[in-house]
């Protein structure tokens, strides 16, 4: 049984005459009546009676009839669904993010995605840069909004485009001796409890904070380790240490915290957040994603991807 054949003999039972749904059909008549007495020899039972006006339905093609328009129907949906997902209307999009694009970007992206492409669903999925790198290569994620810099060692076959910039702060308690300054400098820090991002699962950001002490010629006193962004927030409320932490993080509702601008962090110590994809499968959902999100924060684009030192 083909779609052919089913579109044909609803034709059929809509006109009750083989000359109208012939012309409905744009074909000749020999061809609709082979293939309504193929659908018959196929079914086994008549589904016409001919009459001297035309045709009727028989109880087979009357009971017959409604699950032949809906097979129909169920065949333009799947192509309809087919066509919407080759340009990236409908479907999934299994998107990986870091905690700290919760504060700015994901906010200001999904409600936009959404309202765009109301019929793709979103898996989201949050975790550190190089776990979601890894995911994404294993097929396990779409896209991730990702930490850059990144490595070098993990950039091939990864399209990375810049969302957005910052630069590291130095969080503090309220009650440091340095909360009632408006800026630091690194040397300043020399004494000063640490709080580092783990080396276990975020190496990147470690080696990113750890370079600002590299070049003042001293290590910090590492006295406490965590792995998201308000995660060490949250320990510098605390009163445990000072962290080094994206500017973003100052939107994060700490009352017992102050952010602090390092002497040339702003030129020097630049991060950003950056959309990663395959760059050897183009998924239409994914580059619909990539473009909207492009617009979205007025079209900072390109690559921002220097090696570090991992520590």
């Amino acid at each position: 049984m083909e779609l052919r054949q089913l579109r044909n003999f609803v034709t059929l039972a809509e006109t009750l005459n083989f000359h109208r749904a012939a012309e409905r059909l744009h074909i000749t008549q020999p061809p609709l009546t082979t293939s309504i007495r193929k659908l018959e020899e196929e079914f086994g039972v008549p589904l016409f009676t001919r009459t001297a006006r035309g045709v009727k339905l028989t109880a087979a093609g009357r009971s017959a009839l409604a699950s032949a328009r809906r097979a129909l129907r169920v065949a333009n949906e799947t192509r309809l669904a087919a066509l919407s997902g080759a340009a990236g209307e409908e479907g999934m999009l299994r998107l990986g993010f870091i905690g700290s694009a919760t504060y700015v970007l994901l906010p200001r992206l999904i409600p936009r995605f959404r309202q765009l492409y109301p019929r793709v669903q979103l898996q989201l999925r949050e975790s550190v840069t190089a776990n979601l790198l890894a995911d994404l290569r294993s097929g396990d994620l779409d896209a991730a909004l990702i930490r850059v810099p990144i490595p070098a060692v993990d950039v091939p076959d990864v399209d990375v485009c810049l969302l957005d910039v910052d630069h590291f702060v130095l969080a503090v308690p309220v009650k440091s001796r340095l909360a009632a300054r408006s800026s630091i400098r690194v040397e300043d820090l020399r004494d000063e409890p640490f709080i580092a991002y783990a080396r276990s699962a975020g190496p990147l950001m470690r080696g990113l904070s750890m370079r600002a002490f590299d070049a003042a010629g001293f290590q910090p006193r590492v006295e406490q380790e965590a792995i998201q962004v308000h995660t060490l927030v949250s320990l510098v409320e605390s009163g445990l240490g000072v962290a080094l932490v994206p500017s973003m993080a100052s939107k994060y509702t700490a009352h017992n915290v102050r952010f602090l601008e390092v002497a040339g962090f702003r030129d020097t110590m630049r991060i950003g957040i950056a959309m990663a994809a395959s760059s050897i499968e183009r998924i239409p959902v994914v580059v619909n994603f990539r473009q909207m999100a492009q617009e979205a924060v007025r079209g900072r684009k390109g690559t921002f991807v220097p090696a570090i030192d991992e520590r």
